[in-house]
């Protein structure tokens, strides 16, 4: 219900977001109390609202546990799996 001055300048351009075009990966981390340690997974999943309408397509994967802070999700070996699935479909 509450948005902050950045979300809004980026609902005035989301129309100029490829239609179509990009595939879209959202990753989010949940370490406990719906937040990765320094994102809260509701601002995280409002990606949503900006892209899923002009995306090809749109995906979220939440990671949870210890490994799932924002610090350590690039070097979570199940992030490194998603990602090589997601861009390689291997």
């Amino acid at each position: 219900n509450k948005m902050n001055s950045s979300y809004w300048q980026m609902t005035g351009v989301r129309e100029t977001y490829p239609k179509n075009k990009v595939r879209v990966l959202n990753i989010i981390g949940d370490i406990g109390g719906q937040t990765d340690g320094t994102v809260p997974n509701v601002s995280s999943l409002s990606l949503k609202y900006l892209v899923a309408d002009r995306a090809k397509s749109y995906q979220v994967v939440k990671f949870t546990g210890k490994n799932a802070r924002h610090s350590k999700l690039h070097e979570n070996p199940k992030v490194d799996k998603v990602l090589i699935k997601f861009l390689w479909n291997k």
